[in-house]
């Protein structure tokens, strides 16, 4: 028997179990690609479609994808179908996170490791594995484990004040999970930050419930200026669009949770299109993956992509591990993403450029090049930062010529990747495989802006929406109220669209979702990736004018767009 030191191998999440083992060919967003109930994963783009992952030793090198994956754990956890341990080789907050909430406060612990590559690699080529007495058995080796310990942790009075329980239990449990992130993350001391953002406020099943109202019934407040992601529900409308009661009220409480621990009720998932928009440098404490990406990378503020429930504590005490691209050497760019950028092109170029840049940089982060004569718009860097947050686990990216910090050197030794026709040609073939024949029309995935919204109204002019073809916008409650007062809203409504606030396509469900849709088309690479396994349908994708005609029509254009053509590309 062979024995490996424990140096680079540790477990921050204990619990002797034994499994199957599961290696992931790719890392995998929980949120969005796997059921919460069954643990299979939904995630039709994914090389592991269909696995179940349920008691099984689970292998990737890191998660990827949306914050909100902590809190599909927990339910796996609670519910009896979640792995049995969770093995990375590389950085991962979001899965050891919810394993963290699942055993301190629910007691339903799941082993989360991080190993060294050659003990991956060696676990990944055996079929059952066991971990017990802090020690890795498979095969015929035996690896040690050590744990993560706060020890190291350097704290200020406040924040051990607020640990031996000075400022409430609700305090101390948030500092707890803090401290303990931050020593998984080798933080050696916590950052304040200046505002929060929480993403766990949808009800995508009852863990984020159980965990929002366990956290108020403890006298959870939080003390920095807090919004709140996307809801599940028209907050101030459900009752009136058919939603079952039952659902709707549990989505109420839960968005009422957050409201009476002292967020405000923004419901979106597009912080940044709310007056108040972090600014270059402030240091915040943002959840939703889309919004970190966007506020590091288009904004220049300084947040980690914290996992839900985290997001919380941190809204708590104003206090964040201070790792990650809170650090000005971890916001270098480590890879260049050379774009063969089309002669012409419409919208629907940048989410597709978001999509495969995260496809090629799936861990760390990019510096895309190419699009220096482009001219992108703040929506068209939204719809990039959005997609990539599907494919890629680091929490920013930069475009030269176009984001803040997009002139930084490349690191040494950087990986170079190029972005080719051919890649955009295959991404709109694979997300273009349903029929032609649109049921429904999805616009917002993240939440729509005014501008999206006027130029959608100016694209549909004075038609109407096909009879057999819903569309339907979602916005945050800003944005409604914004074109409501200029007209817009007006324009949309007398051709037939239907404007949402509070929910987004990550959160609607039947009978708000048409029942009787099959095939739905949007604009959105991030919905695009995840519909078919949220909703289980079938989806195409184009850009907004692709989307209005389809609306009008209640057809998709087939084959590739004009801007895709060969001749039209240098």
């Amino acid at each position: 028997m062979t024995t490996e030191p424990s140096r680079s191998n540790t477990l921050l999440v204990q619990n002797d179990t034994k499994g199957e083992v599961l290696a992931c060919q790719e890392g995998l967003s929980f949120w969005g690609g796997v059921d919460p109930d069954t643990g299979v994963v939904i995630d039709a783009h994914h090389p592991n479609h269909g696995a179940s992952l349920a008691g099984r030793i689970v292998l990737m090198p890191t998660s990827r994808g949306s914050c909100s994956g902590s809190g599909v754990l927990l339910q796996l956890a609670r519910n009896g179908t979640a792995p049995a341990a969770l093995v990375f080789h590389e950085a991962e907050d979001i899965l050891t996170l919810g394993a963290m909430i699942a055993a301190l406060l629910f007691d339903s612990p799941v082993a989360v490791l991080r190993v060294a590559p050659t003990v991956y690699d060696a676990l990944s080529k055996v079929s059952v594995a066991e971990i017990r007495n802090n020690t890795l058995e498979f095969s015929d080796q035996s690896i040690p484990l050590s744990r993560a310990t706060t020890a190291d942790l350097s704290l200020s009075d406040t924040d051990l004040n607020i640990l031996s329980g000075g400022d409430g239990t609700a305090k101390k449990v948030a500092m707890e999970v803090i401290c303990l992130m931050a020593a998984a993350q080798g933080a050696r001391e916590l950052i304040d930050v200046s505002r929060a953002h929480i993403d766990g406020s949808i009800l995508a099943h009852d863990a984020n419930l159980d965990f929002a109202e366990k956290m108020q019934k403890m006298g959870a407040r939080v003390c920095i200026p807090t919004t709140i992601n996307a809801i599940s529900v028209d907050r101030e409308n459900w009752r009136t669009q058919g939603v079952v009661p039952d659902f709707g009220d549990k989505a109420s409480r839960l968005a009422d949770a957050y409201v009476n621990m002292g967020a405000r009720p923004t419901f979106t998932c597009a912080p940044y299109l709310l007056d108040d928009a972090p600014v270059e440098d402030e240091a915040i404490g943002w959840s939703e993956s889309n919004a970190v990406i966007y506020a590091n990378s288009v904004l220049g503020a300084r947040t980690q992509k914290h996992p839900d429930y985290l997001d919380l504590f941190i809204a708590m005490n104003g206090r964040a591990p201070n790792t990650g691209v809170y650090l000005a050497e971890n916001r270098v760019p480590v890879c260049e993403l050379r774009v063969e950028l089309p002669a012409h092109f419409d919208d629907a170029l940048w989410p597709m450029l978001g999509w495969l840049a995260g496809a090629k940089s799936p861990n760390c982060v990019p510096v895309l090049t190419g699009l220096e004569a482009a001219s992108p718009t703040p929506d068209d860097l939204k719809a990039l930062c959005a997609a990539f947050g599907t494919t890629s686990a680091a929490p920013m990216l930069h475009v030269r010529g176009h984001t803040p910090e997009g002139e930084l050197k490349l690191a040494d030794h950087a990986q170079q990747f190029n972005i080719t026709h051919a890649d955009l040609v295959q991404l709109w073939r694979d997300f273009n495989v349903a029929t032609d024949q649109i049921d429904l029309v999805a616009i917002g995935s993240p939440h729509a802006s005014a501008s999206e919204c006027q130029k959608f109204a100016q694209l549909l002019g004075d038609a109407h929406c096909h009879f057999e073809t819903k569309t339907i916008v979602t916005v945050g409650r800003k944005t409604h109220a914004e074109i409501a007062a200029e007209g817009t809203l007006d324009r949309l409504q007398s051709s037939g669209v239907q404007v949402i606030p509070d929910i987004c396509w990550c959160s609607i469900t039947e009978p708000v979702f048409p029942s009787s849709a099959s095939v739905l088309m949007t604009n959105s690479g991030k919905y695009a990736h995840y519909g078919k396994g949220l909703t289980g349908r079938d989806v195409r994708f184009g850009s907004l004018e692709d989307c209005a005609r389809s609306a009008i029509s209640g057809r998709a254009d087939t084959g590739l767009p004009w801007w895709l053509t060969p001749q039209t590309t240098s």
